[in-house]
């Protein structure tokens, strides 16, 4: 059970995630998108978008320090082992409750908007189930971790082994000291990496860079049309 929780199924989950990104762009090209439903409701989302999105990038942006720079790096910079985790808890927990906070505005929204809730498809609601099991159990792990009861220490534990997955030679016996609530959070992000090219969660890599360098678009009013003046409203004198 160790090897397929902590080896088969995070590389499954990252080779779907990448033959679903090429999969998606070759055939669903114009699927691409986010299905935006601003159209039908635009208040909540107006509260709500930015304050999930500047969370999560946030936590995203935690995550991938925590993971990817070993202990070792930050004590030779003179980052006692105390001092990063105060900031990293203090840090996680204010981006972790924008992040709640921002989602259930926009879960919410989505149940109350008739409009929006009939643009909901089946895989939308897969990916919002998921996505709001991966913040919620994060969000625990982290409160247990500020109350002093998180029991384990992420950057002895699941960041070696998070980075033995990318060296080819994983180490699932370096997860068997972690708390439940943070092993279901790490099986519960790579179910959402599986399902993430087949999800809205896409537009994450879209970027506009042709914006930078496409034509401008000309307007113009509709009186000014090419070869004709506008008539004048009042009577004139004959010439």
């Amino acid at each position: 059970m160790s090897t397929v929780c902590w080896v088969i199924v995070p590389y499954a989950a990252i080779v779907v995630f990448i033959g679903g990104l090429v999969w998606r762009r070759r055939y669903d090209r114009f699927g691409w998108t986010t299905r935006s439903s601003q159209l039908y409701e635009s208040v909540a989302l107006r509260w709500g978008s930015p304050l999930f999105h500047g969370g999560i990038l946030a936590v995203l942006a935690g995550h991938f320090g925590g993971l990817v720079i070993p202990a070792s790096w930050t004590d030779a910079a003179g980052i006692s082992e105390r001092a990063y985790h105060l900031s990293a808890v203090f840090m996680g927990t204010v981006a972790g409750l924008c992040a709640v906070i921002g989602l259930s505005i926009l879960l919410g929204r989505r149940l109350a908007v008739r409009p929006v809730r009939s643009a909901t498809t089946r895989s939308d609601r897969v990916m919002y189930a998921v996505l709001a099991g991966v913040v919620l159990l994060g969000m625990t792990a982290t409160l247990r971790a500020a109350t002093g009861h998180g029991g384990d220490n992420y950057r002895r534990t699941v960041s070696p082994w998070f980075r033995s997955l990318f060296y080819l030679h994983p180490e699932p016996n370096l997860m068997a000291p972690v708390p439940l609530t943070l092993r279901l959070h790490v099986l519960a992000a790579f179910v959402l990496l599986a399902c993430w090219p087949f999800t809205r969660l896409v537009h994450a890599f879209s970027a506009p860079v042709g914006y930078l360098t496409r034509p401008y678009l000309v307007y113009r009013s509709q009186d000014a049309r090419a070869g004709r003046r506008p008539s004048p409203r009042n009577w004139t004198s004959a010439q």
